[in-house]
């Protein structure tokens, strides 16, 4: 049986456009943490460590990059321990976000944050993401339902609309059901350079110098264009202080 680790460890050495456009998402990652410990949750091949090399890392299925294994529902640590949680794709593939931002908010210290970057389900990268990439879309599923999560489950099931439908359709009800945790910011942003380089896929449609390029476009017309043409959020929660 081929470990889907192994196999994106090695698209990621001899991948320099995939590295390229995944520095991006790692540097606005850390450029929303706050000072203090930080725990990362789905650490896989720890290619994130690069960018928060001081990153207590996580994640449900062992690698040798990891400091523990976890499942993000059910984190094995004490109450206000971390200052930040950052996470790459790992929402999305929850049976049960309501149970980690639950989770979250407890292991967090006040004013502590989660600082995620995870597909974006807009009018211009719905077709590529229903079409072209492999992981289901679902707009009709509900990200807050709660239950208690299967251990056999797999870890890679998924549903890429899960984090757009949380950050609009179900944001006041989120507010509800954690209300110690507040929406801090949302950033819809990434347009051509992550699906032309073709993710953790074998082929890319750009060279790394041209993915360097478009990504510098981008950043200039994001906050205009991000929500209607982005392919990637990033979703920023915080603990409220107390009062």
């Amino acid at each position: 049986m081929t470990d889907p680790l192994s196999d994106y460890r090695a698209v990621w050495s001899r991948k320099p456009v995939l590295r390229t456009v995944y520095s991006d998402f790692f540097a606005r990652l850390a450029g929303h943490c706050k000072p203090g410990r930080t725990l990362e949750i789905g650490g896989g091949i720890g290619n994130l460590k690069e960018m928060l090399p001081d990153a207590v890392s996580s994640d449900i299925q062992y690698s040798d990059h990891l400091d523990f294994v976890a499942d993000a529902q059910s984190l094995p640590s004490g109450r206000g321990v971390f200052a930040n949680i950052v996470m790459l794709d790992v929402l999305h593939h929850l049976e049960f976000p309501i149970r980690f931002l639950k989770e979250a908010t407890r292991t967090l210290e006040p004013g502590g944050r989660i600082v995620m970057v995870e597909p974006a389900i807009t009018p211009g990268s719905s077709l590529f993401y229903r079409l072209i990439h492999h992981e289901p879309v679902r707009m009709s599923a509900d990200p807050l339902l709660d239950g208690e999560p299967d251990p056999a489950r797999d870890p890679y099931d998924s549903n890429q609309a899960i984090p757009t439908l949380l950050v609009t359709k179900y944001r006041r009800r989120q507010q509800v059901l954690v209300p110690d945790l507040k929406l801090r910011n949302i950033e819809w942003f990434s347009f051509l350079a992550y699906p032309l380089s073709g993710g953790f896929k074998p082929w890319s449609l750009i060279s790394e110098p041209m993915a360097r390029r478009l990504l510098g476009l981008e950043k200039n017309l994001e906050r205009p264009l991000g929500r209607i043409f982005g392919f990637r959020v990033l979703i920023v929660f915080e603990k409220r202080q107390p009062q």
